[in-house]
């Protein structure tokens, strides 16, 4: 954590919860404020509602006033009901694109397979913003990647892009990227109280392979955290 972090640091956290706020904090409001300009009275589905980036988009798209589905496993229904989730798919359960339809925005963070049926429950005019791929041609012009790169880029997302067209929605992807004056709104939201940290272990750092081992499990609810010293 830099000067400017902690400077930024919401007063009413540990030096822990706000070292876990900053890539899931700025990953959840780039999705959501940035990209998908969510509004009040709009529909979102965010997967993996227990993990770090989705514990935190709840709680943000509630605060921006839209209805909030997501999808996790029975062991975590409470714990995102508990953040504010309007409608909980247990995914060992139910089958989410069965279920739901008609939304304005879905964050992906999950697989090929989840990336594809969260098609089928958007609008028409909806938005599909994956974080876990495949990038996109826009990505690699906004990192400024040569023309190369940028064809690369192109065909790797050309499957899912072609496959929204048809649904007649878009297709974009979002990789993080330091902002100051976002992680300082965040800040304010934190302090508030209308957004919590949501942090599972704290490990020493002798212990980061442990850690490591830990968040593989996939089992972590929210922010794994390393302490450094």
């Amino acid at each position: 954590m830099n000067e400017a972090d902690v400077a930024m640091k919401p007063k009413n956290l540990t030096m822990e919860e706000a070292a876990s706020i900053p890539l899931v904090g700025l990953t959840a409001w780039q999705v959501l404020v940035e990209r998908a300009n969510l509004e009040k009275g709009q529909r979102v589905l965010i997967h993996a509602g227990s993990g770090g980036v989705g514990t935190f988009a709840i709680q943000l798209a509630k605060h921006l006033g839209a209805t909030v589905a997501t999808t996790t496993s029975t062991a975590n229904v409470d714990l995102v009901k508990s953040l504010g989730a309007d409608i909980v798919i247990d995914y060992k359960k139910e089958d989410f694109e069965k279920v739901l339809s008609g939304y304005d925005v879905v964050l992906n963070s999950l697989g090929k397979d989840t990336l594809e049926k969260s098609l089928s429950v958007l609008k028409a005019g909806g938005k599909l913003i994956s974080i876990s791929g495949p990038p996109d041609a826009e990505f690699a012009r906004d990192i400024g990647a040569i023309w190369f790169l940028q064809q690369v880029m192109r065909l790797l997302s050309l499957g899912i892009r072609k496959k929204a067209k048809r649904h007649r929605v878009s297709y974009s992807f979002l990789f993080m990227r330091a902002n100051g004056e976002q992680l300082s709104r965040i800040t304010s939201l934190i302090e508030s109280g209308s957004i919590r940290p949501v942090m599972d272990r704290v490990f020493p750092f002798e212990a980061t392979q442990e850690a490591l081992a830990y968040i593989e499990t996939g089992r972590s609810k929210g922010k794994v955290v390393v302490r450094v010293k």
